[in-house]
């Protein structure tokens, strides 16, 4: 019995210790650091209040939603740049169809399920099975997308329907027991849609990579490719469902944003697609393809949206420097990312002499 407890407990420690997992270490690391930092400089004006912290997860929920998928595509070592524009053509489909055609959002929001996983699916196909850069089929994509954002409507169209202000204004209270009573923590700190579905998509973002086989597959291809295709494993429907899963969670980006904003414009989002795979890089995913893991991406999420409220609580800096600070980080866990594949690789070079 000493023994098999010995055996699990070093098997834990060997799991913990994987390289695999040292860029999620330091993305929680240095959100910590800088949390800290923000709490000993501002924590006198709020910034370690409930409200500032659920602040970052409602005004970045749309990154995070569509950081879920993005982080699937690039352990399979792809990209896809195609992702803000898809979210705006959702907004665009929703506040069209609900102001000039007089749609049910509902309607709207099905027809973007369409043609966001329609698009996706299409590019991963494209990508393996004619064997198109991802780059360049995602860029593609995005043009298309923009494309018909502009035939739409050139003109920001506000968006008006009762199921959408509902959505929009649903809310749920931190409450506190006060003299027998629950009333709400002040300064008031809630929970919306937009952040609920954004946790949804992070734990069925985990199940799916860590207690399915279409996840194991993932990093299958990630990690080699052809090895995936020798071992039997079915690469090309694995790529293209990918492609069709970032595409779904592009559209329910879209559909958050449009409850963030309560309107559509064909120019929203420009540059989003930096910003989510920024979030699943400083989260951890390697460029490469092979490691990346959602708690990884939400602390990636949180690390790139700490950034504006440390500005924000300054109040004497500018907006710009935030990124500027993103940039440096984003090139910060690169590096830290260049450094662990290379010393992972000389572990792996160094095996079999140790065998002879």
């Amino acid at each position: 019995m000493t023994k098999r407890n010995g055996a699990s407990g070093r098997s834990l420690i060997a799991r913990l210790t994987n390289p695999k997992y040292i860029m999620v270490y330091a993305t929680i690391g240095i959100f910590l650091i800088i949390y800290i930092f923000g709490a000993v400089a501002y924590g006198d004006k709020g910034f370690t209040t409930l409200r500032t912290f659920m602040n970052m997860f409602i005004d970045n929920a749309y990154y995070g939603i569509s950081a879920v998928g993005m982080t699937m595509v690039l352990i399979t070592g792809g990209i896809d740049l195609s992702v803000g524009a898809v979210a705006s053509l959702t907004g665009m489909f929703i506040a069209y169809g609900t102001a000039v055609l007089g749609l049910h959002p509902l309607v709207c929001i099905a027809f973007s399920l369409v043609v966001g996983v329609g698009l996706g699916l299409l590019m991963g196909w494209v990508i393996h099975y004619l064997n198109v850069p991802p780059f360049i089929t995602t860029l593609t994509g995005m043009f298309l997308a923009r494309g018909v954002c502009s035939l739409i409507s050139r003109e920001s169209i506000e968006i008006k329907h009762p199921m959408m202000d509902a959505l929009a204004g649903w809310k749920i209270y931190f409450m506190k027991l006060q003299d027998g009573e629950w009333v709400r923590i002040r300064p008031s700190a809630f929970v919306n849609f937009n952040v609920i579905l954004f946790v949804v998509m992070i734990i069925v973002g985990t199940v799916i990579l860590q207690k399915t086989r279409f996840g194991r597959n993932i990093y299958a291809i990630g990690g080699n490719e052809q090895s995936a295709k020798l071992m039997g494993l079915p690469v090309g429907r694995t790529k293209v469902l990918v492609y069709g899963f970032n595409g779904l969670c592009s559209v329910l980006a879209g559909v958050t944003y449009a409850l963030y904003v309560k309107s559509g414009w064909n120019l929203s989002l420009q540059g989003a697609e930096l910003d989510v795979i920024t979030c699943a890089v400083i989260g951890g995913t390697l460029l490469t393809g092979g490691v990346g893991y959602m708690i990884g991406t939400l602390f990636g999420v949180l690390l790139k949206s700490i950034i504006p409220a440390l500005i924000t609580f300054n109040g004497n800096l500018l907006s710009w420097w935030g990124k500027i600070a993103t940039g440096l980080l984003l090139l910060l866990f690169i590096c830290i990312q260049k450094i662990v594949v290379n010393a992972t690789g000389g572990r792996k070079e160094k095996k079999p002499q140790r065998a002879k």
